[in-house]
């Protein structure tokens, strides 16, 4: 399926050591003719990490979108009732995200935007990038697995040996994982191997 035109949300957590390869893809999807819908989670919008200050995301995030991004729970709420995306993508999606998801806990401009959109059935892509994926969390990321309307960016353990729990998704596969769940189907396989 050809993603020019579609309109795209892409709702960004703050896993900040994966910001340099979400703004990559976001770069190679906003060259396929998608009209990008930008939204930040409160961390992504006020957190200074080691891997950038919140200011340069948003403005590089206004340029590559031509958009400001919604930024409040008030801001994501009409993306329900106006059921004007195609598809929203959490990407990334922490662990603390990818639980309250599971649970249903709307406390953040992010998952507002997941809640309203998924009132239209329509899909919600999860690009999961958490250091507990086979820990704590495991529970939540089956529980969205197995949920309709989900789909997830194939991913695996990014480094076994030093973070045994920690999951990341292949943020290289976003576009074709976003073509096949607006078909409602699954981009396989979903479990890649990072090596």
């Amino acid at each position: 399926m050809n993603l020019s035109g579609k309109k795209v949300g892409i709702a960004l957590t703050g896993s900040f050591c994966t910001f340099e390869r979400t703004f990559v893809e976001l770069q190679k999807l906003a060259d396929t003719g998608a009209d990008i819908y930008p939204i930040l989670s409160d961390a992504s919008q006020t957190i200074e990490s080691r891997f950038g200050a919140p200011d340069t995301y948003i403005a590089q995030i206004k340029d590559l979108t031509k958009k400001d991004p919604i930024i409040s729970i008030e801001g994501a709420e009409p993306i329900g009732p106006k059921a004007y995306l195609d598809v929203l993508a959490i990407l990334p999606c922490t662990g603390n995200t990818a639980a309250k998801l599971a649970n249903g806990i709307t406390d953040t401009p992010v998952l507002m935007a997941a809640k309203a959109h998924m009132r239209n059935n329509k899909p919600l892509v999860i690009s999961i990038s958490t250091n507990d994926g086979l820990g704590m969390n495991l529970k939540n990321i089956g529980l969205l697995c197995n949920s309709k309307n989900i789909y997830f960016v194939p991913f695996g353990q990014d480094s076994y040996e030093k973070k045994p729990n920690s999951l990341v998704a292949h943020t290289n596969l976003l576009i074709p994982t976003l073509e096949m769940a607006l078909e409602h189907r699954q981009y396989q396989p979903i479990l890649k191997d990072y090596s």
